[in-house]
This record gives C-alpha cells, structure tokens and sequence, in this order.
C-alpha cells in the first residue's frame, strides 16, 4: 500500500471515530512551513493515530519524528498506520504520558497537538528540547471557536475552563522573551513560536 492510500484511510478512521486530527488547512500550512524552514528533527506530542507525523516524513525522506501518546487504543493504531506506511525506521512511537517522558536529544520543530490543558507544561518541559532558531507550532488555539465566545456562553463548567486555559497559554506566549510567537487563524488556530 502505498503512502498516500495510508493517509487517505486514516483520514476515513478519523472521521468514522471521531478522532480528532489536523485539519487540512492547518497540516498544508504545517507541511509549508517545514518546507520553507528545511526541518529535519521534528518532536510531536500527540501521536493520535499518527496521521500528522505520516503526513510530516512523506513530506521529505530526511525528515524523522517522535511522537510521543498516551491513550493506548490510538497508540497502537498509530504503531499499525507507520508499519503500513512503511515509516517505522523514522517514526519513533512512544507510549507514554507526554510529561513524564525523559528525552535526550534536541529537536528542531516541535508540534504541540495533546490535551489543551496541559499545553504550558507540555512548552515549558520540551521547549527545552528545541535548538535555537527552532520552533514550536502549536494546534487548536481558537479551540473550536469557543475563545472568542463569552464565557458566560460556554454552558458547560469543563469546557470554560479549558477555553480559560487556552487563553491563558496564548497569553503566556506572549510573554515568552525568548520566543516570538504569531497567531494564525487557519484550521483550528495555530501558534508559531519562533526560538530566538
């Protein structure tokens, strides 16, 4: 089989499952900006079923990831997609809760696309794992949509304080000196956080 029926498939397994995944709109501006910026080294905390870290290595032959996931059902789907895709030299699977990962190496892009909650622990822990210049891209800023609603629209408590904890992590990357960040609204909201 090839690559291309692989992603294909998983997309169908996405939508049927309800698994969330990158939008299109976010992996085309995901895949471009790897491109452009000639990323070999690539760290993904979110494996899913490895859709996005499929989509990264068919980009480019030199491209490598790990990713890191932590609900077993999605992992081990993940270990089938890069055994079907072929990839397994390349795409290091980890099964584990991202934050009590012990990494070694350094990475030149890191893309954060895990539990919103936990996405200032998960920059502050492997943003120390990013070379200088590198980036850490960020998934599901707008969350939905719901961070330009009212909180008081939000009927669920849960959902508020996710959203609260979105907005506070766009807030904190902000004020990251040693980063610059830009925020696209493409796909589900993206952050771009350049390492300076």
């Amino acid at each position: 089989m090839n690559v291309g029926e692989v992603i294909y498939q998983m997309k169908e397994y996405a939508k049927e499952n309800h698994i969330p995944i990158i939008t299109e709109e976010g992996l085309r501006f995901l895949l471009d900006y790897l491109k452009k910026n000639h990323v070999q080294h690539i760290l993904e905390v979110g494996t899913a079923i490895g859709y996005s870290a499929i989509c990264m290595c068919n980009l480019d032959p030199s491209i490598t990831v790990v990713t890191i996931e932590r609900d077993e059902e999605r992992y081990l789907e993940a270990v089938k997609n890069v055994k079907k895709a072929g990839m397994e030299e390349r795409i290091q699977l980890i099964y584990h809760d991202a934050l009590d990962v012990h990494l070694e190496e350094k990475f030149d892009f890191i893309f954060i696309d895990a539990a919103k909650a936990q996405n200032m622990k998960f920059f502050q822990k492997f943003s120390l794992h990013l070379k200088d210049g590198g980036t850490i891209l960020t998934d599901n800023m707008n969350f939905h949509g719901l961070v330009f609603q009212k909180e008081e629209e939000i009927e669920s408590r849960n959902l508020r304080q996710l959203v609260r904890k979105v907005k506070d992590y766009k807030t904190f990357l902000t004020k990251q000196v040693d980063y610059q960040t830009k925020f696209y609204d493409i796909g589900d909201g993206l952050a771009v956080s350049v390492k300076l």
